[in-house]
């Protein structure tokens, strides 16, 4: 196993994280019970793994006891992480990020995990009915308190993710160090702004998906679409893509695990961990040797040409404003060459689209 800083933080977690959607019966997306949840997190553990996220919603409460139980007499030698902000019930105020909600459900995750603090508590996104100060308060209110010790956000716009940050910042509260977000080879729409918004603020990424519901873990292609049954059957439509791009994106995925003698699995584990400010990637296996197979990503490392092979099949173009802010910033400003000489290097990250004279 290898690993990273959670973020902007002085914590070690390792590069890849257990994922937990797949633990209890509520949510179609594995039906592991009690057995199989700790004969999973157990191999987790002992392959390096220290880092296991859930959520509250996660089969309602059950993919957190499950968890809870597996995880007894170890529980202080790993990073747990879970969410909050999705409904529980049919309870209207059990729902959102507002201080109500998230103090009951802390309770609730403790309660369920069988601990006493949180490392790092997620908003699972963006709440539109609730004062965002609310929401930023209360989550400092549970770190004074010492329920938790870190905070993220997930599924937000980069507006959203500003707005907060620059909030945090202006009142005084703890901040967010990491974002969990859907990112894959599939899936590349963090890069447009996004993922710049992360570097400069050193926010960790979390990804999940990273095999767009399992649309890259087998050897999918037009002749031979997902079976009934898989996890990419059951919940594909969820990551939404263009298909034929996908296909595109598996067969590339194929010809850079012929040069490695790798899977495809491994090959798109390693693409997403070689990205900008990613300080894990989740990953949800239902088997034990999906969950091996997972783990040896971390020691595939991929070469210039396979991951230029592997960008040229899932690009998905570049969309304003990114376009006009590379153009201004980087090709036409002459400052950014003499700064920045190493971006330049191959060609630069922008070709001058109005060939102006001081850009070389």
């Amino acid at each position: 196993m290898r690993y990273r800083k959670l973020g902007n933080t002085g914590l070690i977690v390792s590069s890849v994280a257990l994922g937990t959607m797949q633990f209890g019966g509520k949510m179609n997306m594995g039906n592991l019970g009690q057995e199989d949840t700790t004969r999973m997190v157990k191999l987790a553990l002992d392959r390096g793994i220290n880092f296991i996220d859930t959520a509250d919603v996660y089969s309602l409460g059950e993919s957190e006891t499950l968890i809870g139980n597996a995880l007894k007499g170890v529980r202080d030698e790993i990073v747990l992480a879970t969410k909050v902000r999705l409904p529980m019930s049919e309870n209207f105020n059990r729902s959102g990020a507002t201080r109500v909600n998230i103090m009951r459900e802390v309770e609730g995750s403790l309660r369920r995990l069988q601990t006493d603090y949180i490392d790092l508590y997620q908003v699972h996104g963006w709440d539109s009915n609730t004062p965002l100060e609310e929401t930023l308060r209360t989550l400092d209110d549970l770190v004074r308190q010492g329920k938790v010790r870190y905070i993220g956000l997930s599924n937000l716009m980069s507006w959203q993710a500003a707005t907060a940050v620059m909030l945090q910042t202006h009142l005084g509260l703890e901040k967010y160090v990491t974002a969990q977000m859907y990112y894959s080879l599939v899936g590349r729409g963090l890069e447009y702004e996004f993922q710049s918004f992360a570097e400069y603020h050193n926010i960790g990424i979390l990804v999940w998906s990273p095999l767009a519901g399992g649309f890259l873990s087998r050897k999918y292609s037009r002749t031979n679409p997902a079976p009934a049954g898989t996890r990419f059957a059951e919940a594909g439509n969820f990551v939404p893509f263009d298909k034929e791009m996908g296909y595109r994106v598996v067969e590339a995925l194929k010809e850079v695990a012929g040069r490695h003698d790798a899977s495809p699995v491994r090959v798109a584990l390693s693409w997403v961990l070689g990205r900008p400010a990613v300080s894990s990637v989740i990953v949800a296996a239902r088997k034990a040797e999906q969950l091996e197979d997972n783990i040896r990503a971390v020691d595939l490392q991929l070469s210039d040409d396979d991951v230029g092979l592997l960008d040229a099949a899932s690009d998905p173009g570049v969309p304003y404003p990114k376009w006009m802010v590379l153009q201004l910033d980087t090709a036409e400003d002459p400052r950014a060459k003499i700064l920045h000489p190493e971006r330049y290097a191959d060609g630069g990250p922008w070709k001058d689209l109005r060939r102006t004279g001081w850009s070389g």
